[in-house]
Formats: structure tokens, C-alpha cells, sequence
């Protein structure tokens, strides 16, 4: 197995692109390539067909190499729910939730939970596409880094640097973050990338010059455009332009400050007359006057539903719901949408219980067993799609309710033991699901606009998965066309 990494010279540089069209490159010429990123915090994640959870962007880069995703792909997932604390997912499983000073007393075991992972590939791929996080060369923190340096040369593989032109500063960037590197992982180096130039390409066209003279031992592969149509799921909620788009009548997502699946808002960008927002404030949920509001998932329920009250976004979503306005809770969101929402253990990242916003005759409780599954969808038009569940709490109709008043299935599901079930709630016009990757569904989509009365709204004639695999194989024929992939092919033996 050869093993290539890609490492950033900071967070959000472009280094979950780079593996994802390094691996629909590679996929596109017969090798067997699968992603890898030892160490994850993100509560951005994705559910395996066997019920494990990894962070999202392997998940989505397991697609590009045209793989599923499994469990050995992120072993060491780490979901931050404030305080200092994160959720510790080792291999797919939930564990406690952990503070920062105690997780780091457990480097070296968590290193051999990485060694181990890195040896179960051994077998199983030609090549294995690891992913850094932020910075290789965070000096204090080097001695306990897991993702950056000590993978690759343990693997005696070698790396590729990504730097971003927009941060300003590149060949600080580049040059700085080579040269701190320790003599044992500077000599892996295989090339840098220059990535996210907007403009004339013409006017960087001297960079090789200046990097050849201060990075004689790294080769400058060139330099890759901004496409703004090329940019597939975010990572951690930084990159904005892969979640918001679109023109026209707004939907407004709100962005929590422990949000996590973001990314369940980017099917609507194939649709034409509606633009996706994410918003913060009353202010800025009334500049978008929106015809829709999706309460997205979160990490820590009780406390983005205390900022929800205390932001005024509460009032302010219960009063454009009481004008007819469509509001739609995904997981967490779907949670606040009831009458209360009730965790005596701090499962869902801390202990206590608060009134909901009352739209929904709902009560959440949360429990200590995390329900992590996949789920196929089934519309009331036989539309058919894949979705999944991360959640710990159980959300139940609230008192003896009419028919009337428990309003309808939003959507069937049938889990991977054949049980196939009603999922969700559609009352008037409020509706509420633990699915993420609901709008994956052109029907679904369909609907709320309906609901919403978006005027001029155009359904998209291609389906997400279709659209994703489209966005991949542009990506990999934009390294070709600017990039001098020699250096990979010669490692690789291609």
C-alpha cells in the first residue's frame, strides 16, 4: 500500500477537497484508493451501514473513491458539546463525553487504536489518502498530534502541502510550514498545491520561481482556481459557500452555535428560485424574510435551545409560524420544535430541561444509548433515497391527542433489518424528523416549496447522488487540467 497525505498549512485551506479529487482522480484510473483521517473534531458526521459514525467529509470522500463508508475511515471522532468537552466516537462507537485535559492523557493508547487502523488497509487498497487538520506544525502541540505527521512517517509515505491564496501570505505559508516540519517528515514531501486563486491566473504566473528558490526539496505542483460550483460538503461549517447559494425566495437555516450536519442543506442549491441562508440573529432571519425556516441538528440541544430563547430567534420563529410560515426541525432542531425536552444524564451534552417552542405536541427524553443508523426513505409519491439517524433522545406525541392533532407521517422509512416504519411529523404547517439527508429527496423539496409558496420554484431534473458524483469527477479533471500530477503518478507507479 502506498499512503499519500494531505496536510494544510491552516484549518479550512482546502485539505477535504484535495482527497476528495485526489480520490475521484485516482478512482478514474483504476487504482483502488480510499480515504483515511486518523483524528476528527466535527460534528459534521456520517452513518456506516453498520451503524458506526464517522465525520462527513469521509464519508463524502469514501464516494469520490467510489467506496462506502466504514468505520476504519475516521477511528477517532471527536464531537465538540462545549465546556471543553467532546463526545469521544472510537471506531464508529459513541463513548463519554470527554474534556480536552483528560483526552490527552490517553495519546499513545488512541495512537495504537491509529496504528492498528492504519494496518487493517494494508491489505485492502493500493493507495490510502490521509487528511491532516489544521496546521502540521502547531509547535506546542506537535508531542500529541495524532493526524499530521506521525501517520505519514510511521507509514513512510509521503505528503502533499496545501496553502490558501486567500488567507494572504502564501509563500509564508508554504515556506514556514515546510521548513518547521522535523528533518524525518520533511524528506516525505511529494509537492505543493496553491489552492483557491479568483482572478487572472496569469498574475501568479512567477510563483514557481520564488518557491523553487525556497523550497528547492518540495516541487510546486501549481496553482487550482476557485470554482464555486466545485464545492462539495463542509467540513466544520467554515465554508460558507458550500453551504449557502442559490437566488430567489429564501429559506433560513439557523446556525446554532453547536450546529452539526449542515451539509442537509445543500440539495436545495440544485433547485432553481430559492436561495439557502444561514442565519443568527432576529436581524439578520428578517433582512432574509425568509418563506421557510429549518431548525438544523445540533450537538448540545439544551444549550442551543437556551442562545435559541435568549438570541430572540425563538419569539421570532414562533411568531412567523403562527403566520403560516413552514418551519422544519431536522434531529436536534426536530427536538426543540416540541413541548420539552428532558436529559437527566447529560447525554446530549448536558444535564437539565427546558420548554420547547411548543410547536409540536412533543416531548423529548434523552437517554444514554445513541441511535446511530442508516435508513432508506420512501415518500408518498414512492420517491425512494438514502438517509440516517444520530440521536439520543426519544421523541413521543405528548397526552392523549386526536388524529387530528398528531398530524401525519412526514415520510417511511426501512431500516437495515427490513422494519419499515412511519419517521417524522407533518403538522399544518410545521414539520419535524431525526433524518439528515431529508432533502435529498426532490419531493420533499418539492412540498415545502409548495408549502412555502416560493414563486418561480423549479425542482432540479438530476438527484443528489447523481449531482455528487458529477461534482466529483469535475473535481479530478480539475487537477489534471492545473495541476503537474507527475510527482503522484511516479510514487504511485502509474
Amino acid at each position: 500500500m502506498k499512503a499519500i497525505s494531505v496536510l494544510g498549512t491552516a484549518s479550512n485551506v482546502g485539505k477535504s477537497w484535495t482527497v476528495a479529487a485526489l480520490g475521484a482522480w485516482l478512482r478514474r484510473q483504476g487504482v483502488r484508493v480510499a480515504p483515511f483521517k486518523a483524528q476528527n473534531m466535527s460534528n459534521n458526521s456520517f452513518v456506516t451501514l453498520e451503524g458506526g459514525e464517522i465525520g462527513r467529509a469521509q464519508g463524502a470522500q469514501a464516494t469520490a473513491c467510489g467506496l462506502r463508508g466504514i468505520a476504519e475511515m475516521n477511528p477517532i471522532l471527536l464531537k465538540p458539546a462545549g465546556n471543553s468537552t467532546s463526545q469521544l466516537v472510537l471506531l464508529g462507537q459513541a463513548k463519554e463525553h470527554i474534556a480536552a485535559r483528560d483526552y490527552y492523557q490517553h495519546i499513545e493508547t488512541l495512537w495504537e487504536t491509529v496504528a492498528e487502523t492504519l494496518e487493517f488497509w494494508e491489505s485492502r487498497t493500493d493507495v490510502l489518502l490521509l487528511e491532516g487538520a489544521g496546521s502540521p506544525v502547531e509547535l506546542n502541540l506537535m508531542h500529541r498530534d495524532l493526524v499530521n505527521l506521525r501517520p505519514i512517517v510511521h507509514l513512510q509515505g509521503r505528503w502533499l502541502l496545501v496553502a490558501d491564496i486567500e488567507k494572504g501570505g502564501v509563500f509564508a505559508q508554504a515556506v514556514g510550514t515546510a521548513n518547521l516540519m522535523p528533518p524525518e517528515a520533511r524528506s516525505l514531501g511529494l509537492g505543493l498545491i496553491v489552492n483557491k486563486f479568483r482572478g487572472d491566473l496569469s498574475l501568479f504566473s512567477t510563483a514557481g520561481k520564488y518557491f523553487r528558490e525556497h523550497l528547492p526539496h518540495l516541487p510546486y505542483l501549481g496553482t487550482l482556481p476557485y470554482r464555486d460550483n466545485l464545492q462539495p460538503e463542509s467540513e466544520d461549517s467554515l465554508c460558507r459557500e458550500a453551504e449557502e447559494g442559490g437566488s430567489g425566495a429564501a429559506i433560513a437555516w439557523i446556525r446554532f452555535p453547536f450546529v452539526s450536519n449542515s451539509q442537509d442543506s445543500q440539495p436545495w442549491q440544485l433547485d432553481q428560485g430559492v436561495r439557502t441562508v444561514w442565519v443568527k440573529s432576529v436581524g439578520e432571519l428578517r433582512a432574509a424574510n425568509p418563506r421557510a425556516i429549518v431548525l438544523p441538528g445540533s450537538k448540545n440541544t439544551l444549550a442551543d435551545l437556551r442562545w435559541l430563547k435568549e438570541s430572540g430567534l425563538a419569539a421570532e420563529i414562533q411568531r412567523l409560524a403562527a403566520q403560516r410560515v413552514p418551519v422544519v426541525g431536522i434531529c436536534g432542531g426536530y427536538q426543540m420544535l416540541g413541548n420539552r425536552i428532558v436529559d437527566p444524564t447529560g447525554g446530549g451534552g448536558e444535564v437539565g430541561e427546558e420548554s420547547g417552542l411548543g410547536l409540536l405536541p412533543m416531548v423529548t427524553q434523552f437517554e444514554a444509548t445513541k441511535s446511530v443508523t442508516q435508513a432508506q426513505a420512501h415518500s408518498d409519491n414512492g420517491e425512494t433515497w438514502n438517509a440516517y439517524e444520530i440521536h439520543m433522545g426519544q421523541t413521543d406525541f405528548h397526552g392523549p391527542l386526536t388524529a387530528e392533532e398528531r398530524g401525519q407521517p412526514l415520510v417511511t422509512i426501512t431500516r437495515p433489518t427490513g422494519d419499515r416504519h412511519p419517521e417524522g411529523v407533518k403538522f399544518n404547517n410545521v414539520w419535524g424528523t431525526y433524518l439528515h439527508g431529508l432533502f435529498e429527496s426532490g419531493t420533499l423539496r418539492k412540498q415545502l416549496a409548495a408549502i412555502a409558496k416560493i414563486p418561480g420554484y423549479q425542482r432540479g431534473t438530476i438527484s443528489w447522488t447523481d449531482h455528487q458524483q458529477q461534482l466529483y469527477d469535475a473535481m479530478a479533471v480539475l487537477l489534471e487540467e492545473y495541476l503537474d500530477l507527475d510527482p503522484i503518478r511516479h510514487y504511485l507507479e502509474l
